[in-house]
């Protein structure tokens, strides 16, 4: 008897310190299958870590979905923020689906009142005009795709063809999931979808380069349309954080 309560308190010593050790159940759920030196940004049950709009971001499926009808119209761009950090060097990788109308991950930008954002996004649109291009409140169209761009301190843009846009577009589904990958460090934001490099921007503008700031989902106005994320990680560069 006195061995075997000696095994049961060693048991229970044991049982104790892996559930001391052990991640606390959202972050365990949320890390699994997360590749090496990524963290998850989403738990996939509820927007625990984010910010946005009431009304208009919600959890379906496992999946962070905004959505739009003739019922119910967006007037007002407006964002799911990611409270969690505000990184500068950064490699971002998710799962987008977009049905109808536009949307976009914004990187290293500003957060303004009413849950609106300025700064760089890594544009989402069901045209195929945007996709895979990078967009900028001030300056509009960055790099589109298939465009490596070097903007100079003083603005002056140097372009020059990465690839064909429209052979680029054929590697984006439409209506289904695609991988988005964002990698920005120092003056250099690339975007990737499925794998495919899209566009490659090297930005030295004095008046209005970021090189850090928030990462927010976008739902945009316009016509009924749908967007959903998942699979959200990020891997921040350690002499990056603040």
């Amino acid at each position: 008897m006195r061995a075997a309560a000696t095994w049961l308190t060693v048991g229970a010593t044991m049982t104790a310190l892996t559930l001391f050790l052990a991640p606390s159940g959202a972050a365990a759920d949320a890390d699994k299958g997360v590749e090496k030196g990524f963290v998850s940004m989403f738990n996939g049950r509820d927007l625990t870590g984010w910010d946005g709009k009431p009304g208009w971001w919600r959890v379906e499926d496992g999946t962070i979905t905004s959505q739009s009808t003739p019922e119910k119209p967006c007037t007002e761009c407006n964002y799911l923020i990611w409270k969690d950090g505000q990184p500068g060097d950064f490699e971002l990788r998710l799962k987008y689906r977009l049905v109808g109308g536009n949307s976009g991950i914004q990187l290293r930008s500003l957060a303004i009142p009413n849950w609106d954002t300025r700064g760089y996004q890594a544009d989402i649109d069901a045209t195929g005009q945007w996709t895979g291009a990078l967009f900028e409140h001030a300056r509009a169209g960055i790099a589109m795709r298939g465009q490596k761009v070097v903007i100079d301190e003083d603005g002056t843009k140097h372009v020059t063809a990465l690839g064909n846009p429209d052979e680029l577009a054929k590697h984006i589904k439409a209506d289904d999931w695609n991988d988005y990958g964002v990698v920005a460090r120092g003056n250099r934001i690339t975007l990737a979808i499925n794998g495919v490099t899209m566009s490659d921007t090297t930005d030295n503008d004095k008046a209005h380069a970021a090189r850090r700031g928030i990462i927010a989902l976008q739902m945009h106005p316009g016509p009924p349309m749908k967007i959903q994320f998942k699979d959200l990680r990020i891997k921040i560069d350690k002499e990056s954080k603040p």
